[in-house]
Parts: C-alpha cells; structure tokens; sequence
C-alpha cells in the first residue's frame, strides 16, 4: 500500500475512532497529496517519494509554527501544532541519531572528496539526496559543517 493508500485508510479510521488531532492532520496531508496528484505532468499519480517529501514539508512546517506561537506566549496553540507533527512523524522513516548521522556523513564526505568548508555545497547536494526523509535538512546541515570545519 503506497503513502497515499495508507492515509486516506488512516483517515477513516481516525473518523470512527473520533480522533480529532489525527482526523485533523491527515485531512491536510491529503489536501496537499491531491493538490500533487493533480498538478500539471502528475498524470494522477503520487510517488511515494514525493509523497514523503510533503509530509517532510508539514512536519518541518509545523514545528516552526509550534516554535512561533511558543515564543508569542500561546502554548495551548504550540501543543496543537505538536500534536499534529507527532502524527506525520509516524509516516516518515526512522530518523538518523546523531551518531549515525556523522558516520554517513563522513562516508559522504570521503566518497566527494572533500577536504573542508569550501566543499560544503558538493557534500550538502549528495547529503541532503541520501538522507532524505532520514534526517531533518538542518540538522545535516550543522553536522556537514562541523565536520567539515573540524
């Protein structure tokens, strides 16, 4: 069953169980996976990898938004932001510790051949293409440069 199959199932099942947050979250990831499936050259399909790059969007989309409203002093908005991103992050893979993070970026590294912080784009387009989806676009970002600098 492809990402599409799986939450449109996942928002029935939300309805009968009257699970409102879930109910809430997947209706949006639906939105946007219909809005793709539909875009001019889609041909009404939606890979999983696009659809995994959506959900990745909103998860990142709603933190922000969650880090937003905690600064403007509205927690009862923030947790509803985080209880929406706790639900898409159980359709997304196993996120990378910190530990496994520097060991693939240091194959990376060694496979581009870089040798320190001018190199940083090369090793961010081959990183950022391997780790998708396994690791938030910041977070390899930082450890690139560390790396890198280091």
């Amino acid at each position: 069953m492809d990402l599409f199959d799986q939450v449109s199932a996942d928002i029935k099942a939300a309805m009968l169980a009257k699970d409102r947050v879930k109910l809430e979250a997947l209706r949006q990831v639906k939105k946007f996976f219909l809005e793709a499936k539909t875009a001019p050259g889609a041909n009404d399909r939606l890979a999983d990898e696009a659809a995994l790059k959506i959900i990745l969007k909103l998860v990142k989309q709603g933190r922000d938004s969650a880090q937003i409203y905690g600064e403007q002093n509205r927690p009862e908005l923030a947790e509803a932001e985080l209880a929406q991103v706790r639900v898409l992050e159980g359709y997304l893979p196993r996120q990378l510790s910190a530990e496994e993070l520097d060991a693939e970026l240091r194959k990376i590294i060694a496979g581009t051949g870089a040798a320190g912080p001018q190199d940083l784009g090369r090793v961010m387009g081959v990183a950022t293409k391997a780790l998708s989806g396994k690791a938030e676009g910041r977070a390899v970002s930082e450890a690139v440069k560390r790396i890198l600098a280091g």
